[in-house]
C-alpha cells in the first residue's frame, strides 16, 4: 500500500505493520490523509474494517469524528474517542 509518507513523519515508514498497525494507520489517514490516502485504505482494509477499528479509537480529531459518523451513519456518541473525550481540551488546540 502507498499512501503519503509526510502523515507518518514519526515512524520509519518502512517498518510500519500494515495489519498489526491498522487502527493506526487509519487514525492517521483520517487525520491527516489526502482524499487518495482515504481511497488506498478503503480499499485495503475495507470500510467495515476500518468502522471496526474507528469506533475502538481512543483520539481522533473532530472532523475526522464527524467524516466517519457521516459515512457510517452512526451517531458521535458510538464512537471511543467521543466518549472519552478529555475533561479539558489539550493544551495546543489547533
Amino acid at each position: 500500500m502507498q499512501l503519503s509518507k509526510v502523515i507518518f513523519w514519526d515512524t520509519d515508514y518502512s517498518k510500519i505493520d500494515w495489519e498489526k498497525k491498522a487502527r493506526y494507520v487509519i487514525a492517521r489517514v483520517l487525520m491527516y490523509g489526502t482524499v487518495n490516502d482515504w481511497n488506498a485504505i478503503k480499499s485495503y482494509y475495507g470500510l467495515e474494517r476500518i468502522k471496526e477499528e474507528m469506533l475502538k479509537e481512543r483520539s481522533l480529531d473532530k472532523k475526522a469524528l464527524s467524516f466517519l459518523s457521516c459515512i457510517f451513519d452512526l451517531p458521535k456518541e458510538n464512537f471511543r474517542c467521543y466518549t472519552e473525550q478529555q475533561s479539558y481540551p489539550p493544551h495546543w488546540n489547533f
